[in-house]
This record gives structure tokens, sequence and C-alpha cells, in this order.
């Protein structure tokens, strides 16, 4: 089984396009909804984070309070790093599992296709792109990024270029892509990109 890997800086419209390859049958998984599931109330994780930034970075509920911690780690460079040793082991470890390529995983007999998407905002910023044979990249400008993430998130201007700048550029995410699919020209036109890759995928993996 190939695994694909789909990235883009944020903004640029990873899910839009990761739901497209779902509807073609696609088993994909998604590294932020990985990131999410280590840290809910009861995972050794979020009890690793609260005991390192307090318990100011909790919900009423006990879940974590992501805004809060988002915040922190992206004005405080060494916050980050800290964050990151901790989670990125525990979140690549679900991946593999998920991804139906660990020696207790495999895909159901039913499976019809050649590969699954590993879809991650940090695929070419962590070692997550080990784990691929293949990278897609999902390009837009940065100011299209921006405008996005503003309205999506309700964060400032500020906020959102600090986290682009986080993230690895945008010429070099193209540098590294095997494939790349506009996300900025009319949405038919991007759906039409993914289901001709779609096929190319299939093909190229029989290989």
């Amino acid at each position: 089984m190939k695994v694909v890997g789909l990235t883009g800086g944020i903004g640029s419209g990873k899910s839009t396009i990761a739901a497209r390859f779902k509807q073609l049958g696609v088993h994909a998984v998604d590294a932020d909804d990985v990131a999410r599931e280590v840290v809910e109330p009861g995972r050794p994780a979020l009890a690793a984070i609260a005991a390192h930034f307090g318990d100011a970075i909790l919900l009423p509920d006990g879940a974590l309070n992501r805004a809060a911690l988002r915040q922190i780690v992206f004005e405080t460079p060494e916050e980050r790093d800290w964050l990151e040793k901790l989670l990125h082991p525990i979140i690549r470890d679900e991946l593999l599992r998920q991804l139906w390529i660990t020696p207790d995983r495999s895909p159901p007999a039913e499976y019809q296709h050649q590969y699954v998407l590993l879809v991650s905002p940090l695929l070419l910023e962590t070692d997550q792109h080990n784990i691929v044979e293949s990278v897609i990249v999902i390009d837009v400008p940065v100011e299209v990024q921006i405008a996005r993430t503003m309205q999506r998130d309700k964060n400032d201007r500020a906020q959102v270029e600090r986290i682009i700048n986080a993230q690895i550029s945008r010429e070099e995410r193209l540098k590294r892509a095997d494939f790349i699919i506009d996300n900025a020209q009319p949405a038919s036109l991007a759906i039409d990109a993914v289901d001709d890759l779609h096929y190319r995928l299939n093909s190229r993996a029989k290989t």
C-alpha cells in the first residue's frame, strides 16, 4: 500500500481537496484530527501539557484550550519546540496505525485503491514526510492564505502571519512537491485536477 502525502500552508484549502479524495473512496488520515485525538482528556499527552503550562490551558471540562495554547507557542519559540518534541512522536505513531502500515493494522479486503492519503499541514516540517512516497502540495498565494484564515478563524493578520512564518515557505514547499494542485482557481477546476491525479496515482501505484 502506497502512502501519498497531501499538504499546504494554512488557508490553502487542504480539507476541501482531501474531501474530494474521500468522495472517490480514498482512505485518508488527517494529522490535525490525530493531533486532537492524542490530547483528549485522559490521554498522557494532555497530562504532560497541563503539567508544563499549568491548568490555565485547560477548559472547565478538562479539555485542552487549543486557542490559549496556540497563542503561547506561536509567541514563544522555546515553548513551541518543547510541545513539538512531546507531540510529534506520539502523533507519528498514531498516524502509522491509522494508515494501516503497522503490524496490527492492514487494509480491509474490499479496499479498491492502490494508495492511502496522509493529510498534514506539517508534512514537510516534521519527519512525517518520511512516511510518504510522494507529496501533493495544495498551493495558493500567501495573501489568499491570510484572507481565508482571518475570515475562518477570526484571527488578526499578525497572528496569521506568525503561523505562516512558522511553516516552511511557499517556495520551499513547491520545490518539494511531486504534484501541485492550484486551489486558487475555480472550485470546479480544482476538483477536476483531483480526479485526474487520483487516476494517475492509482495507475502509478500499480507499476
